[in-house]
């Protein structure tokens, strides 16, 4: 049996996609600066335009921190690249990973039997409520195997 601290499958941004986020992110930012540094506004409009090309620069920022982060799944549950929970396994009723889940895309849904504290890494992972969801930059075919793991690990667990 496996050490409940072991690692049996690690979810990590796809290279490709982590990149093309960037540069959409920060080359949407880049415009807007320069838009509204440009172009012939009110001061109002300027100011604006400001605060969204920031807003969409620091999420920018939040989607480069992601390329070194990970999912990590051990017997006691999901966790990111730190060692923090993201889904305890006592606390995980299903995981979703059906077409039309609610899910990010190249990922799945995990439902949790009571809900968390709101928490998100961009591109990686998110929860909300009793929902998990695992997926977004990452490569499909890992976050299927990932969920595959999760869905063996609870039907060891047996039902709850």
């Amino acid at each position: 049996m496996d050490a409940p601290d072991e690692i049996l499958a690690t979810l990590r941004p796809a290279p490709g996609r982590w990149a093309l986020a960037l540069a959409v992110l920060f080359g949407l930012g880049g415009l807007l600066v320069l838009l509204a540094l440009t172009a012939a506004l009110g001061a109002g409009a300027r100011v604006a335009i400001l605060a969204i090309a920031l807003l969409v620069l620091v999420q920018g920022e939040r989607v480069r921190r992601t390329g070194s982060q990970e999912v990590r799944l051990t017997r006691e549950g999901l966790t990111d690249g730190v060692g923090a929970q993201v889904a305890p396994l006592e606390r995980i009723r299903s995981v979703d990973r059906g077409l039309f889940a609610f899910k990010p895309s190249n990922g799945f849904a995990v439902v949790l039997d009571r809900p968390l504290g709101r928490a998100w890494t961009p591109g990686l992972w998110w929860r909300v409520g009793r929902r998990v969801g695992v997926g977004g930059l990452v490569s499909s075919g890992e976050a299927r195997a990932l969920a595959d793991r999760l869905a063996l690990l609870l039907d060891e667990r047996g039902p709850r």
